[in-house]
């Protein structure tokens, strides 16, 4: 290529003549090599100098062109290359060839509507003279992205996902004659929906790169245009692009931004994009496009809040969620996020992904770039001098830091400081509570692994019976018994994610946002299955209702206030309870102190079927409590625990903890080398038990009161 010909070039720099020449400029290279290519770029961009007698901006206009231009060739795209020209059609005249890898594409020249509009925006200006550049046009010239490079086995977790992408996406776009011989209609739109950093947008991209079609990609508020009619203009050239180029795929990110439910949105310029955006889906139909098929990728974390025609058939018709990842899911996916890094050779990803529960695929690589920072300022703390060289770099020891690794002890320091995202979501990390941590409660253990823990380890043995999944249990019983305690355990013994909810944490002044709040919960624990939901303080949560079975009255439930939220709350409880939508592995543990204060309806069978009494521990229960909670502490061995137990009847479980503690504080202060009897016998004589005897006596009558309640005949069945 003539080195000075570009440089001097002394025509108008928005011409079609100059697209030309930059066009007839890469056909010479013939099959571009990386050196010509690098050629290519250094003269293109010379054009800030060579063009001095034009306005600045069509200098960098002119740049920009030519530069896309000479990407798009790199990358062997074909079409693209015309839009990256400025093109606003598809070529309909036969021009000079493009080398595109294993074929050749046409090139055409601009319409002459284009090439007016064109010499109208950039009239020829006197350099000498003030010039005012011309207002950029609102609308993206093209949504045309490069081939992503993400490709499936960047994806780790989702194998199940993947099977079904490859039926609703690449069997389509690959195989479009086949549906047309079987006289159906491939699928036009997929929803990918799923918490925040699930890998939505991985996944879009991972498509693409696989199919090498030509990617249209945006995020919805990149629509939203501050002029009447603009926006609806770009949604018509984001389609009108796309079938241009079809066969093709469009991703639209966070569509949720621009498609909410219309009878909730008081924005005129919304609805309008919606419809736009119907109109433009129900546009491209094989019927529609020639036989090139468009497929329409749409990502979100608020699938519910989508306007409901556009998940009718013929739109959005299939749906994917992709949940929070299993303890397995988050292994493989550990694996693939640090396949790059120099782990050390005893590194246990199991032991990571157990100890992540909640993290998605974002907050596992923020984990694996926080621990190689840990291992950074380990190293740096270690081996890394103080004093720097002339330019500012250290001087390394090579030789010992080449023998350094990514311990896993610097993912567990890291595991402190990355905070899942589901966190801020009402998630927790599964709770270290084992059932070696709680002493006593022996039975209600047994009940709840037959009612959580074994649906879990082994379905196949509760298919073949039949069984389906426990609706819910309620523990019930003095408070400080381990009501808590025991919701943990078996959170942590399955190894389920754990969603805990204090009751009033679901009440909100507003009409209607308590019943969403319901419904986002048990979704988010659908997506993330299996799952514990903790109802804790239930009583707050699900009160009785006006006119329920006790006789109450509505007027003075009115008169106590929110009256109607806590009748449409229980409502959209009891919704959610009866298995309207499927809970597909979502477990539900409510505890209370007060179940007579619960609705009724929340305690019949098929709802909170098992009605589980945690009373206050007996002597032995005790004495195992006290072993528990004394494992690791210094203990005189002439400490007779079991005269500990027999002193503290009526303690609960809590009133014991705050025992040891306070008899741990006197053995501190006396500075003794473990803690004796005396120490327990002064604590005694400030720690009292929390549970009155006429209390205590109350929770048995209420406890005897729901077996009546239920029809139970057996005088032991709520007593564990």
């Amino acid at each position: 290529m003539p080195s000075q010909t570009l440089r001097h070039w002394s025509g108008r720099a928005d011409s079609p003549e100059f697209l030309s020449f930059v066009r007839q400029l890469v056909e010479d290279q013939g099959e571009v090599e990386k050196t010509s290519l690098d050629q290519l770029v250094t003269e293109i961009s010379k054009v800030f100098v060579g063009f001095s007698r034009l306005p600045t901006r069509a200098k960098f206009q002119a740049a920009a062109k030519a530069l896309t231009l000479v990407q798009s060739v790199e990358q062997n795209v074909n079409t693209e290359v015309y839009r990256a020209a400025g093109c606003a059609r598809l070529p309909s005249k036969v021009g000079s060839r493009i080398p595109d890898g294993n074929h050749f594409v046409t090139s055409v020249q601009e319409s002459s509507r284009e090439t007016t509009a064109s010499v109208k925006r950039h009239r020829q200006v006197d350099p000498n003279m003030p010039h005012t550049p011309p207002r950029a046009p609102l609308s993206r010239s093209s949504f045309l992205t490069a081939r992503p490079k993400q490709r499936y086995e960047d994806i780790g977790g989702i194998e199940s996902i993947l099977s079904h992408i490859r039926e609703l996406v690449e069997w389509p776009l690959r195989y479009t004659e086949l549906y047309k011989h079987l006289g159906v209609d491939p699928p036009r739109g997929v929803l990918l929906h799923g918490p925040p950093g699930c890998g939505k947008t991985l996944l879009a991209n991972a498509i693409a790169g696989e199919l090498g079609v030509p990617f249209l990609r945006l995020s919805a508020p990149e629509l939203i245009a501050g002029i009447s009619g603009e926006s609806e203009q770009r949604v018509r050239s984001l389609f009108d692009e796309a079938k241009s180029l079809a066969p093709s795929l469009i991703f639209i990110d966070e569509i949720d931004a621009v498609t909410s439910r219309r009878e909730t949105s008081s924005r005129e310029m919304q609805n309008r994009v919606i419809a736009q955006l119907l109109s433009c889906l129900d546009s491209i139909s094989l019927q529609e496009t020639g036989d090139r098929l468009v497929i329409v990728i749409g990502a979100t974390n608020r699938a519910e809040a989508l306007d409901p025609a556009l998940r009718r058939a013929g739109r959005f018709d299939r749906e994917i969620e992709i949940g929070a990842p299993d303890e397995e899911a988050r292994e493989k996916i550990l694996r693939n996020v640090t396949r790059r890094m120099l782990l050390s050779e005893d590194f246990n990803f199991r032991t990571i992904a157990r100890r992540t529960a909640g993290y998605v695929g974002a907050d596992l690589a923020a984990l694996a770039t926080e621990a190689a920072s840990t291992a950074i300022r380990r190293i740096g703390n270690d081996l890394l001098p103080t004093d720097t060289t002339v330019n500012g770099a250290a001087s390394v020891d090579f030789a010992n830091i080449s023998m350094l690794r990514i311990t896993i002890d610097d993912f567990l320091v890291a595991i402190g400081k990355v905070q899942p995202s589901a966190l801020r979501e009402g998630f927790a990390t599964v709770p270290d509570v084992s059932w070696e941590d709680i002493g006593a409660l022996d039975d209600i253990r047994e009940e709840l692994e037959m009612a959580v823990i074994e649906p879990l380890r082994e379905p196949e043995k509760f298919a073949r019976f039949g069984i389906g999944i426990s609706a819910g249990v309620l523990l019930y019983g003095p408070p400080g018994c381990g009501k808590t305690l025991l919701a943990k355990a078996v959170a942590n013994e399955s190894g389920a994610n754990f969603i805990s909810v204090k009751g009033p944490e679901l009440l909100d002044k507003y009409v209607g946002e308590s019943e969403r709040a319901v419904r986002r919960l048990f979704q988010r624990a659908r997506s993330s299955a299996p799952c514990v939901i903790f109802f804790d303080e239930l009583d707050a949560l699900a009160p009785r209702r006006a006119f329920g079975s006790f006789g109450a009255s509505a007027s003075a439930d009115n008169d106590a206030g929110g009256s109607n939220a806590s009748e449409r709350l229980v409502n959209q409880l009891l919704t959610e309870l009866d298995g309207m939508n499927p809970r597909r592995q979502v477990f539900v543990i409510a505890a209370t102190n007060r179940p007579d204060l619960i609705d009724a309806a929340m305690l019949r069978p098929g709802r909170f079927d098992k009605l589980l009494y945690v009373p206050l521990p007996d002597e032995t229960g005790r004495h195992a409590i006290l072993q528990t909670g004394l494992r690791g502490m210094p203990l005189d061995s002439r400490v007779d625990l079991r005269a500990v137990s027999g002193a503290t009847k009526g303690f609960s479980g809590a009133d014991i903890a705050a025992l040891i503690r306070e008899a741990a504080v006197r053995a501190l202060r006396s500075e003794a080398p473990a803690i004796g009897a005396e120490h327990f016998r002064k604590a005694l004589e400030n720690i009292f038990p929390s549970v009155s005897p006429g209390d205590a006596a109350r929770y048995d009558s209420m406890r005897q009161n729901l077996r009546r309640a239920r029809g139970h005949v057996n005088e032991n069945i709520f007593t564990i």
